[in-house]
């Protein structure tokens, strides 16, 4: 009886951390449930008007839709990002996990899918899923005219079933 109150407290305890987590990272709550972080990794202050006007070019490379900020993985099960950009001409996608590009193996697998002549699909999968699968991972599309990175973090969970 005292170990199922102890696993309660525990419980109710991290789910309170959890919450309190989400609030102080400052997004904006959905009907879904998710935190918008629309604006996360975007570039808002620029050195010269030129630099601006690389970044806003109108064939630069755009992601217009991703994963959503912040993710929790059970260990053994599959990691799944989405990202989605355009550009012309079309832009390419590379996938970073703290800062460090991601190479093919095993585990790890990418593909991607060519809608039009300016848009590109990527979904990054890694299954199973590890401790060492924890951090912030990037998604970054890039032409000749701009490029646009955003970011997931994604931290893992135990299932206790």
């Amino acid at each position: 009886m005292r170990a199922q109150k102890v696993w309660l407290c525990l419980v109710v305890l991290l789910m309170v951390m959890s919450t309190c987590s989400a609030a102080k990272k400052g997004g904006r709550r959905t009907k879904g449930g998710r935190t918008n972080m629309k604006d996360k990794g975007a570039i808002t202050r620029f050195k010269t008007p030129e630099s601006q006007a690389y970044y806003d070019h109108d064939d630069g490379a755009k992601i217009t839709l991703w994963s959503h900020f912040e993710s929790e993985y059970i260990l053994g099960r599959k990691i799944v990002f989405m990202c989605v950009a355009e550009g012309t001409p079309r832009p390419t996608i590379t996938w970073f996990k703290d800062g460090i590009e991601l190479y093919a193996h095993s585990f790890f697998q990418v593909h991607e899918w060519k809608d039009d002549e300016r848009s590109i699909k990527s979904k990054m999968e890694i299954d199973p899923a590890t401790q060492m699968d924890a951090g912030y991972y990037e998604c970054q599309a890039d032409n000749k005219y701009a490029v646009d990175v955003h970011g997931f973090s994604a931290d893992y969970t135990i299932s206790f079933v």
